[in-house]
């Protein structure tokens, strides 16, 4: 395969990231609550409220698991930049998001996070960046969370020096699941409508790409008006998954995987399928006024509530 790319793999793959610390307070976490759509239909939401109001006592606001998609946004302050990477970031697309979470968020910390490289691989035309966060509690050292996120970096393929297209990872691709979306009827779904300053409110949480509040933007990437970002789409499904199997409980979730499908349009109605396999609940998230599936992928827990 002939090396047309601006991408050398040696040299990306012997970057060294710098280690980057995040703080947080009790407001950043109610706000990011918030922002995936935490009690937007019900303002006292028996579920939900505990993510921002010290309910019936409570000395700290819960925090909501993808809470730590955060974490793998602020340890990347300039992106990914680095030596033997280049590409067009307008080509950039956010393909896939995995979230192991190993204790519950406490509501305020500071948090070191560690970034490495998890995988390169050339598609041909498109190269995929994978890029791992563990992020820890800085005074005490303990690990809170790893987040897997994939990159599809468009017209960024080719590289490869051989006939074999080059390919590496830092994790056992053989144990990752496929998921495949049942045809039976969902044990559960949830309707939740998005708010038209959806993008606006979650962009607070520190996503500050303009393809989700400037029109412009929007337009020259082919969109009528800015998108909701995925990480939100997600925190939505995850949120659903939350009420509707755990019965309100975000420490049941023990790891999340999702894969962006297609954009949302702040203001349209997510309605998320969920069915049961073991303590697997797979899930996929559909745009009610298209009709078209967002978002896909499954939600690994500790135990099923005994409602359930």
């Amino acid at each position: 395969m002939a090396d047309s790319s601006g991408i050398d793999p040696e040299l990306v793959h012997t970057h060294k990231f710098p280690e980057t610390t995040y703080t947080y307070t009790e407001r950043d976490a109610a706000l990011y609550a918030l922002g995936v759509g935490a009690c937007a239909r019900d303002a006292v939401d028996d579920d939900e409220l505990k993510y921002v109001y010290h309910e019936n006592g409570q000395k700290f606001v819960q925090v909501v698991p993808t809470f730590a998609a955060v974490f793998s946004l602020a340890s990347l302050p300039n992106g990914f930049h680095m030596p033997g990477l280049e590409y067009d970031p307008r080509l950039l697309l956010h393909g896939q998001q995995y979230i192991e979470l190993y204790q519950p968020f406490p509501s305020s910390g500071c948090i070191l996070n560690k970034v490495s490289l998890a995988g390169l691989h050339d598609k041909g035309k498109a190269a995929v960046l994978e890029i791992e966060t563990k992020s820890y509690q800085k005074e005490s050292g303990e690990l809170l969370c790893m987040n897997r996120t994939t990159f599809f970096l468009r017209g960024a393929g080719g590289f490869s020096k051989s006939s074999q297209p080059y390919s590496y990872s830092n994790y056992p691709t053989n144990k990752v699941s496929a998921v495949k979306i049942p045809k039976t009827q969902p044990f559960a779904a949830f309707e939740d409508c998005t708010q038209p300053s959806q993008a606006l409110l979650y962009r607070l949480s520190g996503d500050y790409n303009p393809l989700h509040s400037d029109p412009m933007v929007a337009k020259i990437a082919g969109f009528s008006r800015p998108i909701l970002p995925g990480l939100c789409t997600l925190g939505f499904a995850v949120r659903a998954i939350i009420k509707c199997i755990c019965r309100g409980d975000p420490n049941l979730v023990k790891s999340i995987s999702g894969r962006f499908l297609l954009h949302v349009y702040p203001g349209e109605t997510l309605i998320t399928e969920m069915w049961l396999e073991g303590l697997r609940v797979i899930y996929q998230a559909k745009v009610k006024e298209r009709n078209q599936t967002v978002l896909s992928g499954y939600v690994d827990i500790h135990r099923l509530t005994s409602s359930v």
